[in-house]
């Protein structure tokens, strides 16, 4: 039986490919669904998809990540990255390797953009690098998970 990890998007994500495709790109949800699995495949991995536009659910999933025993998150919290302590907190009360990714850098975006909650909760942080940023994020993922069974 393969291991879960969750792939977690916030709000708007949804609206990839649709929305400013100047920052973001013109990948959809769907391409970054199938990216993420393709990624996690050759690891013996299965990837668990969501996006949300509520915080709370959010939440919810991150415990959820926790009671099924998945191996890891890999999270792009949109606009929540940068207002959400519930969503850092959920993270660290679960204690599993994390992993946040955004599709922009977001250093060299607005101001308050430059500042994450999750970040605090994260092992890693990848930005910049489009929808490729998530097949970094589940690489990086699977070292910290084989690496935690060192």
């Amino acid at each position: 039986m393969a291991k879960t990890i969750y792939v977690l998007n916030g709000p708007n994500l949804n609206l990839l490919g649709l929305r400013q495709p100047e920052i973001y790109g013109h990948a959809t949800l769907k391409d970054v669904e199938t990216l993420c699995r393709d990624t996690a495949k050759p690891h013996g991995f299965d990837v668990d998809s969501r996006q949300s536009n509520r915080e709370g659910e959010i939440v919810e999933w991150i415990h959820d990540a926790f009671f099924k025993k998945a191996s890891g998150i890999v999270i792009n919290p949109g606009a929540y990255s940068h207002t959400s302590v519930a969503i850092l907190d959920a993270i660290l009360a679960v204690k599993m390797p994390v992993v946040e990714v955004h599709l922009s850098n977001i250093h060299q975006r607005d101001e308050f953009r430059h500042h994450s909650f999750v970040s605090k909760g994260a092992k890693g942080v990848i930005c910049g690098f489009g929808v490729a940023g998530y097949a970094m994020a589940i690489n990086g993922l699977m070292e910290l998970i084989k690496n935690a069974k060192d």
